[in-house]
């Protein structure tokens, strides 16, 4: 929608706003996608190195894992978007490294991200699934918050609706109302992180949050895809959108991971073996409440 003016039908039509995508700082162009995106990833790294220990993990780990996921997955996003939307990019090759002006696609940062935390974890001798537990908790925090980005870009909305909650773009005197996929999203996100932070402390085997956290978040793409107009990645030539497709497609892995995790005999929390072993970094065993 460009720069249209926008606003939520809930406050009515006197209460919008109309906000620069950047601003400038001592002549540096800073653009707010980029500064809601960093946010988000900020929060998210605090409370990675808080739980840290209650997964086993030491704040070293997190930063190492950090150094290497967080590039990776910027990457994945960018290739996955770029990749299903080629025809917006082949006239302007340049346009693929301006990613302040939106266009990721969060399959793409996982699954690139997942590969540089198992290498890192095969160098290091250590499970990769507590990595991946506290990453699934981290992630939610993250994409619950950089979803606002989307709505500083104008972007993330669904087909029309009148709905109290709607958000409306106004641009050339007309004003259209939306689904606000974005806020969807977002909030989706933020239950899904508090639910899994609770069951987080009460789980039953190292894998589990992160498998949790494929299902809640491919339910949500398989059931918000389908209301987008905006930006839809498609699977190449045909009438298949990409994230709904995997959407759906890592809630059956999910599930039937879980499913076979249930039926064999359970093992012992990483955690808890580290302090069987030698205890934490002040020789107690690393729960919860050392966190």
């Amino acid at each position: 929608m460009g720069n249209a003016v926008i606003g939520f039908n809930l406050f009515g039509h006197e209460i919008q706003i109309d906000p620069q995508g950047y601003f400038t700082v001592f002549g540096l162009t800073i653009h707010w996608y980029g500064v809601i995106i960093t946010l988000g990833m900020l929060v998210a790294i605090i409370y990675a190195m808080r739980r840290s220990r209650a997964f086993g993990l030491t704040e070293d780990n997190i930063i190492d894992m950090i150094l290497v996921i967080v590039p990776l997955g910027a990457i994945g996003a960018r290739a996955q978007y770029v990749i299903f939307n080629w025809a917006s990019f082949k006239d302007d090759p340049a346009a693929i490294f301006r990613i302040w002006e939106g266009g990721m696609a969060i399959y793409g940062g996982i699954a690139l991200a997942i590969g540089g935390m198992y290498i890192y974890t095969r160098r290091k001798k250590m499970p990769l699934a507590p990595f991946l537990d506290i990453a699934g908790l981290a992630l939610l925090i993250a994409q619950s918050i950089g979803r606002w980005g989307n709505f500083i870009n104008r972007e993330v909305y669904g087909t029309p609706t009148d709905l109290p909650w709607a958000m409306y773009f106004t641009q050339n005197g007309e004003t259209i109302s939306a689904h606000p996929l974005f806020l969807y999203e977002s909030l989706w996100n933020g239950v899904g992180f508090v639910i899994l932070h609770i069951y987080s402390k009460k789980r039953k085997y190292d894998g589990q949050i992160f498998a949790l956290y494929v299902l809640w978040y491919g339910l949500a793409r398989y059931m918000l895809e389908p209301l987008r107009v905006d930006s839809v990645l498609y699977l190449f030539n045909t009438d298949i959108r990409v994230s709904q497709l995997i959407g759906i497609l890592s809630v059956a892995c999910a599930f039937a991971y879980m499913v076979k995790k249930a039926m064999q005999k359970p093992r012992p929390l990483y955690v808890d073996t580290v302090g069987a072993d030698n205890g934490g970094e002040d020789g107690t065993k690393p729960t919860e409440s050392n966190t």
